[in-house]
């Protein structure tokens, strides 16, 4: 229901103050989870050489984009109110912390393509990197949040284990 003391000129997503600490967690988890699903699903069949790499790199920076182009497009039909002219772009790039959160990913498996480190063995690195993503994501929202030490840690070790169980699950179905 819309709030009848709100200006009609001011934006949907400005009405409704879009916390941008709770968009950067959002949008982090769902890279990382993202990135570690992918790179567990690229990795599957084994391709191990430079050309599979850059390939894996494309396919999850591809699919990143396209999952932040059906969210955004989702936030913005989902708000059922009339919209101003570039309401649809603002909830297209409000979805830049998912693209964020994949980056790192994309560049660990580009630079085995392109020759920097070997191809062989770099998907456990990117879970690594992903797993201390969400780690690092977790502690540092919650200690903004104001909580203790001990309760942020706790909440970087429960969404790091976000990133684990697919890692788990990968190994299961293989």
């Amino acid at each position: 229901m819309a709030d009848s003391t709100a200006d009609p000129g001011t934006s949907v997503a400005a009405r409704r103050g879009h916390d941008t600490r709770e968009a950067v967690l959002f949008g982090g988890v769902y890279g990382s989870v993202l990135a570690c699903s992918m790179v567990a699903a690229l990795s599957q069949y084994g391709h191990t050489s430079r050309a599979s790499r850059r390939y894996d790199a494309l396919w999850l920076l591809v699919t990143a984009l396209a999952s932040a182009l059906a969210h955004g497009y989702a936030h913005y039909i989902a708000e059922r109110e009339p919209h101003r002219r570039w309401d649809a772009l603002r909830a297209l790039a409000g979805e830049w912390p998912l693209i964020a959160a994949v980056l790192p990913t994309v560049v660990l498996l580009a630079g085995a393509g392109w020759g920097w480190w070997p191809p062989k063995g770099v998907e456990y690195a990117a879970f690594v990197l992903n797993i201390v993503l969400l780690f690092t994501l977790g502690l540092v929202t919650a200690r903004g949040s104001h909580r203790t030490w001990p309760v942020a840690v706790g909440t970087g070790v429960v969404d790091a284990l976000l990133g684990v169980i697919v890692v788990v699950a990968n190994a299961i179905i293989k």
